[in-house]
């Protein structure tokens, strides 16, 4: 999946802000593609959590795992 579609994916959804990352995550189908990312490339992972306006310590935290 290309950042591009996440993106869109992402903006199709509102009220993202009081879900937790795992709802967000969950709720714009990126659930699989954001696991994927966190085993094989780090930073497509943290462009996710970024475009879903996770927090710098919070990302900092999930990518430390």
């Amino acid at each position: 999946m290309t950042e591009q579609e996440i993106i869109i994916r992402i903006r199709e959804v509102e009220g993202l802000g009081g879900m937790t990352v795992n709802e967000r995550l969950f709720t714009c189908g990126l659930m699989d593609e954001f696991d994927k990312a966190l085993i094989k490339d780090k930073n497509k992972a943290r462009k996710i959590l970024e475009h879903l306006r996770v927090d710098n310590s919070s990302i900092e935290k999930i990518l430390a795992k």
